[in-house]
């Protein structure tokens, strides 16, 4: 017979992380170290699910035995919205389409900027978005930190009928026409 301990089963909460459809190894780098990994399972985080758009960087999968995160993996994936819907907390590149439906969502979102595409103009779009207080900002290299600092209780409802300027924001800073 198992102890108490095993009819306890953990809620399950997933961490998806999506780069939409460009190469952004160094996010998928980023959430894969330990540190990350263990930050997040400190937080209460059981699944880290990573999309990894064109990425040639293959995470470490885990299934999450011994009290460690399970890690998943995969690159593209017409179910992005799904995972999107399931996940507790979205971590996405700020080139990525599905920071919009994520903030829709009301999912507590970290938006990583990549230096390597500043063409996009992804800093300013995530500095504007910050101010909405709706999500975190982070670059690769500081999103350990920004794990480990983030309270998602403090985060404001994204309130839906302000939809029009960001969309508008996100189409300009993608450079997208303003129709």
């Amino acid at each position: 017979m198992g102890d108490a301990g095993d009819c306890v089963k953990q809620e399950k909460k997933v961490v998806f992380v999506t780069v939409g459809t460009t190469l952004f190894n160094a996010l998928v780098r980023a959430v894969d170290t330990n540190g990350v990994k263990q930050e997040l399972l400190r937080k209460g985080y059981t699944h880290l699910v990573i999309q990894m758009g064109r990425g040639s960087y293959n995470p470490t999968k885990c299934n999450g035995e011994e009290g460690s995160l399970a890690v998943d993996y995969f690159t593209f994936s017409p179910s992005i919205a799904d995972h999107l819907r399931s996940a507790s907390l979205v971590i996405s590149h700020a080139g990525s389409g599905s920071i919009f439906e994520t903030l829709q969502l009301g999912k507590p979102l970290i938006v990583v900027v990549n230096e390597d595409l500043m063409d996009n103009h992804q800093s300013e779009l995530a500095e504007e978005l910050a101010e909405r207080k709706h999500l975190y900002c982070a670059h690769p290299q500081t999103l350990h930190q920004t794990i480990s600092d983030m309270n998602v209780d403090s985060l404001l409802p994204y309130p839906s009928g302000d939809a029009t300027p960001v969309a508008k924001l996100i189409n300009t800073f993608l450079g997208f026409p303003d129709d």
